[in-house]
């Protein structure tokens, strides 16, 4: 259910492991087409001519998930009915009517246009009862050699914690560019950079794994650099230093 982000590259997925849809539903036709024609499975946006099914996978965006939850289970009361969202609570499906229920959360950035292998990819899983939590550890190791449980309290963390490793700094590779930008240099001179600082924290804590003048305590630095940035990037720039001058005690 769904034809965004996550579900074209969990559907991308499945199919690879062996474990391919047997339908795609989305709200625009053309959304469930393109998804379905690359999965080879039946599409439609009529939720009344899907076939019958064992497992829902529901892939909305959250404002969606319980009214599209609702309508599976009324569609589907023996199916197990999952979600892919790290916000929402396993209860949501509940509360929708679902008799069968779990979450499904690959911990993962996607994109329709740059699908990535799940091999290494985290998968947390979660369910109401014993037998279909085997099933979805099942599932997920067939996608991933990486399956945790976590419960709907602790994939709350795990959802801001995604949005601090992944959202904010890609944030700031836009603040860069445009920086960069502005004096006409450019942008990739920055990739080997971001590449190897990525890197390092595989083999190191982040902590152990900072530099640059804020680790060093270097203030005459700092407060060079921020006489060079407008009022945004200057607050930004005092409040990440600050942070890192408490955590490295300077």
């Amino acid at each position: 259910m769904g034809a965004g982000n996550m579900a074209t590259s969990l559907a991308m997925a499945l199919k690879k492991s062996g474990n391919a849809p047997v339908a795609v539903w989305s709200r625009t036709l053309s959304s469930a087409e393109l998804l379905g024609s690359l999965v080879g499975c039946m599409y439609t946006n009529e939720l009344s001519a899907l076939p019958a099914a064992d497992v829902v996978i529901i892939s909305v965006v959250d404002s969606a998930l319980r009214e599209v939850a609702a309508k599976v289970s009324a569609l589907f009361p023996d199916a197990l009915v999952l979600h892919t969202a790290g916000s929402i609570p396993m209860s949501a499906l509940a509360d929708a009517g679902a008799s069968r229920y779990g979450v499904f959360y690959p911990m993962q950035t996607m994109s329709k246009h740059n699908i990535v292998p799940f091999d290494n990819v985290t998968i947390f899983i979660e369910s109401h009862c014993d037998e279909d939590t085997a099933y979805l550890n099942s599932l997920a190791s067939s996608l991933s050699t990486k399956v945790s449980y976590a419960s709907s309290e602790q994939r709350c963390y795990l959802h801001v914690a995604a949005v601090f490793a992944c959202n904010f700094p890609n944030a700031l590779y836009c603040m860069v560019a445009e920086l960069l930008e502005s004096k006409n240099l450019p942008f990739d001179s920055m990739l080997p950079l971001i590449d190897e600082a990525a890197r390092k924290v595989h083999n190191m804590s982040p902590l152990s794994a900072q530099t640059g003048p804020a680790k060093r305590g270097d203030h005459n630095v700092m407060n060079a650099h921020k006489a060079m940035l407008n009022d945004e990037l200057a607050s930004i720039y005092e409040s990440m230093s600050n942070y890192i001058l408490k955590r490295n005690n300077q």
